[in-house]
C-alpha cells in the first residue's frame, strides 16, 4: 500500500525542514501538501526551491498538492475569502483560477503528479450557473496543469455539487476526459456511504483521502476511530491506489511554535495505516 501523509495535519504551522524530517522518520515516503499560504507559500518561487531541497534531503516525494480553498492571511485561516472555481461572478472566478495556477506553478520547481481540486466552496449555494463556471475554469486549468505534468483530480466533498455521482456526471457531460477523481473516504461516509461512492466514481479514481468520522460531520479522525466502512474502503485501496492520510490538526499541538508533540500523532497515523494494510493482506485476492 502506498503511504502518503497530507500536511493538513499541520495546517496551522509553517511547513519546515524539521517537520518534513519528522514525517520521513515516521515512515511516510510521500506527502501531499495542503496549499495554504501561511502553511506553505506556494506563490513564492523561493519557498518552492526550499521545498525541493528539503524533500531531497529527507528522501521524500511530493505526491500531490491540494489546491487552495481560502485566501488565508494567518494561522487560523479566517480571512473569509474562499477560492471557488465555480463562482458565477466572472472576476471572482478568474481570480480563483489564477490562485490555483500559482499552486500549479510549483511543479516547475518540484514535480508532483496530482492537483486535488474542490469543484466548489463549502460556502457556495447550489446554482446551475456554477456548473458552467466550473467547466470554464477546469477547461483552462486542465491544459495549464498538463503543461506542467500534473493531472487535475476532483475531490468529493460534503456539498450537493460534489457528491460522487455528481462528479462522475460532470465529467461525462462536459467531456473533460483528462479530469480524474480523488475519492475521499470520510466525505463519502457523510454522504451515501463508502461503497456507493466507490461504485459511482469507479475507474476514474486515481488517488484518495483517508480519514474517519461518525457519519455526521467532517471530523478527519484516524481510521477506525469513527464508523466508516473500512472493509469497503479496503476494496478500493486493494487496487493499488495511494492511501493519502488526511487528518485534522486536533491530533497535533496547534499551539506549539514547532509541532514537536505531533510525533505522537505521526506514530498513531502510521499505526492506523498498519492496521489498514493488515486488513488488505488478510483479504483474499
Amino acid at each position: 500500500m502506498q503511504r502518503v501523509l497530507s500536511t493538513y495535519l499541520f495546517l496551522n504551522h509553517r511547513l519546515t525542514a524539521t517537520l518534513l524530517e519528522e514525517i520521513s522518520r515516521a515512515g511516510f515516503p510521500q506527502i501531499e501538501i495542503f496549499c495554504s499560504r501561511y502553511h506553505f507559500d506556494y506563490s513564492s518561487p523561493q519557498r518552492a526551491r526550499e521545498l525541493g531541497d528539503w524533500l531531497e534531503a529527507h528522501q521524500l516525494a511530493l505526491h500531490s498538492l491540494h489546491a487552495p480553498t481560502d485566501r488565508d492571511t494567518g494561522p487560523m485561516r479566517d480571512s473569509g475569502l474562499p477560492v471557488s472555481i465555480s463562482d458565477p461572478e466572472r472576476v471572482r472566478r478568474l481570480d480563483s483560477v489564477d490562485e490555483v495556477k500559482r499552486a500549479l506553478d510549483v511543479a516547475e520547481t518540484v514535480p508532483f503528479r496530482y492537483l486535488v481540486q474542490h469543484i466548489c466552496s463549502s460556502h457556495d449555494a447550489m446554482d446551475a450557473r456554477r456548473w458552467d463556471a466550473a467547466f470554464s475554469s477546469l477547461e483552462h486549468l486542465i491544459v495549464f496543469a498538463k503543461q506542467r505534468g500534473v493531472t487535475v483530480v476532483l475531490e468529493n466533498t460534503p456539498h450537493e455539487m460534489a457528491t460522487p455521482p455528481s462528479l462522475r456526471r460532470f465529467i461525462e457531460e462536459t467531456r473533460l476526459h483528462d479530469l480524474r477523481l480523488c475519492f475521499d473516504v470520510g466525505h463519502a461516509h457523510i454522504q451515501d456511504g463508502v461503497a456507493a461512492g466507490i461504485e459511482s466514481m469507479g475507474d476514474l479514481v486515481v488517488t484518495t483521502h483517508v480519514h474517519d468520522n461518525h457519519g455526521e460531520s467532517d471530523e478527519h479522525l484516524l481510521p477506525f476511530e469513527g464508523t466508516v466502512d473500512w472493509n469497503a474502503a479496503a476494496k478500493l485501496l486493494s487496487r493499488g491506489l495511494p492511501a493519502v492520510l488526511e487528518l485534522k490538526e486536533h491530533l497535533a499541538d496547534v499551539h506549539a511554535a514547532e509541532p514537536a508533540p505531533a510525533l505522537d500523532a505521526l506514530r498513531a497515523a502510521h499505526q492506523a495505516l498498519d492496521r489498514l494494510e493488515n486488513m488488505l493482506a488478510a483479504k483474499p485476492s
